[in-house]
């Protein structure tokens, strides 16, 4: 054992997890925040304006660097904490969160902000733990660690004892202990049993019309190589869900693109025909099954998944795979036999007939020059743009849809990484990914509803030279919105319909010139090109303001009658 802090302990232990920025609204563990600096380390400390955009902050970095991240606020901000991490949570993204909280001499007294809040992170966490004493900052910490990283990742949860988490950073006699295999995802790659992996090759190869639905979980394994080679092998078409954007490149002969509510309509049309499923790295939720309508009931299924739990909760499956994704597709590979059957080629052109269909669709859109300007070409011109090692990040709703079924990754360098639900995550989030992967462009697309959520954190971005892109889709409204508000009012702009969508006229270019960030207002549709161009060789950050139509709505998914 040696003398040491709590305090220097915490910055070493946040050091030794290959945390390099905390975000975090002060003041909290405040006496490690300055050790941080005391003692040398190389971690940045980014104060924000919000403690539901430090936790956004943290679950963008987390994504991106594949490691825990941490977050912090004092107890009057933690219900913010919890709300930021709600996404996450349901993304499985290995966010560590510090609050403070009372000690025991405050409570039942009417100290000043205290309210009784520990278990508001219950449903948001794996793990919720109190530290109220600095003995057991140590394993505590591990814990926390060990937990948020191993089997599906996920956010945890400590509550340090004191006003400003102060308690536990007092007087300690431990040795520092770092455990390697917990600063990355996943901490551990079990390996499926082989019956099972057999099973699944055998009932893949002899499937008529088979397609295979790829999730953010094989991201988080670094499967990609073998997902895609398993693919070919089989000569199996491979729909992605949100989470999984980019494990395949659009231009694939067996790229379909995303399945469920954001989905393309050759997707949810291919999945709907298919006569097996196989489910890798996604827990086959509701967003990426249009409600568990894609695949359609009955459909035969086989599901991999790190986490046993999830093998058969939403479709019975054929044949459950529990083990790390890379792990077992590896196998499957190497257990895969060359040639498929004959009929198979039957399935594949009737996969590249409904994929030629829409795009012939589509294109149109994708060239329009008309003026408000169309997301689509929006979307087009961000495929065309966006640099080999570029990451996209996207907001929820017709973000999220907009780029699910108009953008296309065309380089295997390039990532998509996408809001969990909470609208407003978008321009936080995608700071996290940049100080996450400073050396890479980060391109933000969002629309200005979530843009309004968190402005105020472009400073944040100026001060801390988070030096992303943001192209704002500005329509001047909630437009997602307006068909339900058009259908309850019997018709468009009747009544004060408008004052349930429509925002004044807002110039997110002007508002991000004022406060120092380099800004360009984009209202021809030829000038999108060249403001990317521009936007990514600044160096700061940058607020694309892209007028754009406010009756462009993003398509529905399609799903069967």
């Amino acid at each position: 054992m040696s003398k040491t802090t709590g305090a220097k302990y915490f910055a070493q232990m946040i050091q030794g997890y290959g945390i390099s920025h905390v975000f975090y609204v002060p003041q909290i563990a405040s006496r490690a925040m300055a050790e941080l600096e005391m003692l040398d380390l190389p971690v940045k400390r980014v104060v924000v304006h919000s403690e539901k955009a430090a936790a956004y902050m943290a679950d963008g970095y987390a994504r991106a660097k594949g490691g825990p991240a941490l977050c912090m606020s004092q107890p009057i901000g933690a219900s913010n904490l919890a709300s930021g991490l709600r996404d996450a949570y349901l993304a499985g993204v290995p966010v560590i969160a510090v609050s403070g909280g009372p000690v025991s001499a405050s409570r039942y007294r009417h100290a000043y902000q205290e309210v009784e809040d520990f278990s508001q992170f219950d449903a948001v966490t794996k793990l919720n733990m109190t530290v109220d004493e600095p003995a057991r900052l140590p394993d505590l910490l591990r814990q926390a660690f060990r937990t948020a990283t191993s089997g599906k990742p996920g956010p945890v949860h400590l509550r340090f004892q004191g006003r400003h988490g102060d308690v536990p950073l007092g007087d300690l006699d431990a040795e520092l202990r770092i455990e390697p295999q917990f600063t990355r995802t996943p901490a551990f790659r079990p390996a499926p049993e082989m019956e099972n992996v057999t099973a699944a090759v055998q009932l893949l190869k002899d499937a008529a019309r088979p397609v295979i639905i790829a999730g953010g979980g094989v991201f988080t394994s670094g499967g990609r190589d073998e997902l895609v080679a398993l693919a070919e092998k089989l000569r199996i078409p491979v729909a992605t869900t949100p989470n999984g954007k980019g494990l395949i490149a659009d231009a694939h002969p067996l790229a379909l693109g995303i399945v469920g509510t954001y989905s393309r309509e050759c997707v949810n049309k291919a999945v709907a025909e298919a006569d097996l499923v196989f489910f890798v790295g996604t827990p086959a939720g509701g967003l990426a099954t249009a409600n568990w309508r894609i695949p359609a009931p009955g459909t035969r299924v086989i599901q991999l998944d790190i986490d046993a739990a999830e093998l058969g909760r939403n479709y019975p499956n054929e044949v459950s795979i529990a083990g790390d994704a890379r792990t077992a597709l590896r196998l499957m590979v190497e257990h895969a036999p060359q040639g498929v059957p004959s009929s198979r080629e039957q399935w594949l052109n009737r996969i590249d007939a409904l994929v030629s269909e829409w795009r012939r669709g589509a294109q149109p859109l994708l060239d329009s020059d008309a003026k408000p300007i169309r997301p689509e070409r929006i979307c087009r011109e961000i495929s065309d743009h966006l640099p080999e090692n570029g990451v996209l990040v996207s907001d929820t709703g017709h973000a999220g849809m907009w780029t699910s079924q108009m953008v296309e990754l065309r380089h295997p360098g390039q990532r998509y990484i996408r809001c969990a639900g909470s609208l407003g995550w978008g321009l936080p989030g995608a700071m996290g990914v940049k100080c996450a992967l400073p050396d890479q462009p980060v391109l933000l697309f969002t629309g200005d509803g979530g843009m309004h959520y968190h402005l105020s954190e472009l400073e944040t971005a100026l001060r801390h030279k988070i030096n992303l892109v943001v192209l704002v889709n500005n329509n001047a409204a909630y437009n997602q919105e307006m068909p339900s508000v058009e259908r309850m009012y019997g018709g468009a702009d009747k009544g004060r319909s408008k004052e349930l969508y429509k925002f004044t006229d807002f110039n997110f270019a002007e508002v991000a010139k004022a406060m120092g960030c380099e800004s360009i207002r984009v209202e021809e549709p030829g000038d999108i090109g060249p403001a990317l161009k521009r936007a990514f060789a600044a160096n700061k950050p940058v607020v694309i303001d892209v007028v754009s139509d406010l009756r462009a709505f993003a398509k529905t998914a399609w799903v069967p009658a």
